[in-house]
């Protein structure tokens, strides 16, 4: 038997907005949020600029201890999963817990935070024979990409099937896709799916140079065709159900 399957809530992290609204506004302006890049020193890269968010976990609440516990990438799948679940207008509580899936896709997962240690416990790459006493004690976390879905399944205490899609540039669409069929087939009554990535870093950066994968300037597609992207931080979610 299969189902029709609807998405009842959207929830989104984005570059110039956190949430629907300030990133509907984003595009319907026709604004752009590629700069120069902020989160570390450029100098020596081919593309120096990218669409970086402007975001304080605090301001979103996300408190000290669970900023320290988590990266960069998986607090905006924190907030933008709970923005979809509450434009879906119902709780997770008012639902099976093991009727409740997670579907999340991530291109770099934990890349911000596993190049941040390895620089300390290196001292900036001097050493082979690393010095475990300077990692964070959070580090395992950005090490295991499941640590993404995990932790928006403890938020919503989702109990169902939990799983994280990396498959590169098709990461999110892939976990939709897997959601849409866990609902459609019956799996599971709701599932909450989308993606999430942190990768503007210098690590990540430096291997879309090497490919020129990115483009060393904010040029406008429709004026100057470039087969360049810019690297972008974001979370966009969905809330899929029977319909």
């Amino acid at each position: 038997m299969t189902r029709r399957v609807a998405v009842t809530g959207v929830g989104i992290v984005a570059p110039g907005g956190v949430g629907v609204p300030a990133f509907w506004d984003l595009l319907a302006n026709g604004r752009t949020a590629t700069r120069g890049i902020t989160l570390f020193n450029p100098e020596g890269l081919r593309s120096r600029i990218a669409a970086e968010c402007d975001f304080d976990p605090a301001a979103h609440g996300i408190d000290a201890a669970a900023a320290e516990r988590a990266d960069r990438y998986v607090q905006f799948a924190m907030v933008a999963a709970r923005e979809a679940v509450g434009d879906a207008g119902l709780g997770p509580e008012k639902e099976d817990p093991w009727r409740i899936g997670v579907s999340l896709g991530t291109a770099v997962g934990g890349t911000t935070r596993l190049e941040h240690d390895y620089v300390a416990v290196s001292e900036t790459g001097r050493r082979w024979d690393v010095d475990h006493r300077l990692a964070d004690p959070h580090l395992h976390r950005a090490f295991s990409p499941s640590t993404l879905a995990s932790e928006v399944a403890e938020q919503f205490g989702a109990h169902g099937p939990v799983q994280t899609v990396s498959t590169g540039c098709t990461s999110g669409l892939d976990a939709i896709g897997y959601a849409f069929h866990a609902v459609q087939e019956g799996r599971v009554d709701v599932c909450i799916a989308g993606a999430s990535d942190s990768p503007i870093s210098p690590i990540t950066m430096a291997c879309f140079d090497a490919i020129k994968a990115t483009s060393p300037n904010n040029d406008d597609p429709s004026t100057r065709p470039s087969r360049s992207t810019s690297t972008a931080t974001g979370s966009s979610w969905a809330r899929a159900e029977p319909s």
